[in-house]
């Protein structure tokens, strides 16, 4: 009964694993997106027409780090935020398949037993 147990700890931490690794690689895939990409783009826009207006580089500069800043900013916290979303998910789906894999394993022992059982 401790080995079942100590089995079962095991998995666990290999599902807890492997929805990390893939709630991770979800999450910096859509870290990324539309928003962020057209709020990068003002940014550029911004620090090109003040370029282009004579603007000294005592203000576009710190204009420009604010802009990137702030861009990576919001990528890390949709980041961070999709990455809990993703692993409660992928958590999720590895617990359901490995129910369904008990529930397979419980049903092939009771027809063994029972196949067994008619034998005698």
């Amino acid at each position: 009964m401790p080995e079942e147990a100590e089995v079962s700890k095991q998995a666990s931490r290999e599902d807890e694993q492997t929805a990390a690794r893939r709630a991770g690689e979800r999450a910096r895939t859509a870290r990324w997106d539309l928003d962020i990409a057209v709020f990068l783009f003002a940014v550029l826009i911004i620090v090109i027409i003040l370029l282009f207006q004579d603007i000294g580089i005592e203000v576009v500069a710190p204009v420009a780090i604010f802009g990137l800043a702030m861009v990576w900013l919001v990528g890390w916290r949709r980041g961070r935020e999709l990455y809990q979303s993703f692993y409660d998910e992928e958590l999720s789906k590895l617990r359901q398949a490995a129910k369904k894999v008990a529930d397979k394993e419980t049903v092939e022992e009771k027809v063994q037993k029972a196949l067994r059982e008619r034998g005698r």
